[in-house]
């Protein structure tokens, strides 16, 4: 009896931690919108190009001081590239090229949202905390693009590593709602603390998942005997 209950639970899938939690729920809320664009036919590929140019907006609107704007477009950007992945499953358009192309625009418009932030605080009063921000950006950046990768080179390697807090749908609620509901209010004090805690957190997710391959991975030969370190 109990070495069943063990094996029951031994197969129970994990449970979904951060925002993954919510997906199932918002999937059943944005369901209807999904379908209207399968039946009107529109290629999950139209709909990552559309979010990529709602993104790089917001990368705009940033260097340009609308702050609010710019988070509206943040979240948009990111609720569109909830839809290219459901449309593509749904309607069977699903593609290898399909999740590279979405993939390599996710670092792209990442990239430009983070140097529209950059320049907010290049251009706002360039104050010494208005410098070391600039800083921290750049180390949310560096962040950010560590996870990818580490996931990315860990998949290849042939482990499914998707660990840690501060993935790209935690960075895009986490600075859309704050740019959103804050903007610059109290000296964007609130704007500030969210980017340094995405900052922080980016890179311990990027380290856990470096642990975390160490420790599943050490002693493992590669699958073809060759030796792959550094080759992009």
């Amino acid at each position: 009896m109990n070495s069943s209950k063990q094996r029951v639970k031994q197969d129970a899938p994990p449970r979904e931690k951060g925002i993954k939690a919510f997906r199932e729920p918002f999937y059943r809320i944005i369901e209807p919108v999904t379908q209207w664009l399968i039946r009107r036919g529109v290629h999950p590929n139209a709909i990552t190009v559309a979010g990529f140019v709602i993104t790089l907006g917001a990368a705009v609107m940033y260097s340009q001081d609308h702050v609010r704007t710019a988070g509206a477009l943040v979240l948009l950007g990111g609720i569109s590239d909830v839809f290219d992945g459901r449309v593509a499953r749904l309607s069977g358009l699903a593609s290898k090229f399909g999740n590279f192309f979405d993939s390599t625009l996710d670092r792209i418009s990442e990239i430009a949202m983070y140097l529209g932030l950059m320049t907010l605080y290049n251009a706002y009063q360039l104050e010494i905390f208005d410098v070391w921000m600039i800083y921290i950006i750049t180390l949310a950046l560096g962040g950010s693009l560590m996870i990818s990768y580490t996931r990315a080179k860990a998949e290849s390697l042939g482990f499914d590593c998707s660990v840690g807090l501060m993935q790209r749908g935690e960075r895009i609620v986490l600075l859309g709602f704050a740019s959103l509901l804050f903007g610059l209010d109290w000296d964007g004090v609130v704007l500030s603390s969210v980017i340094v805690i995405v900052a922080v957190l980016t890179n311990v997710t990027a380290v856990h998942r470096i642990i975390w391959v160490y420790q599943r991975g050490t002693g493992v030969p590669l699958d073809n005997g060759g030796d792959t370190a550094g080759k992009g």
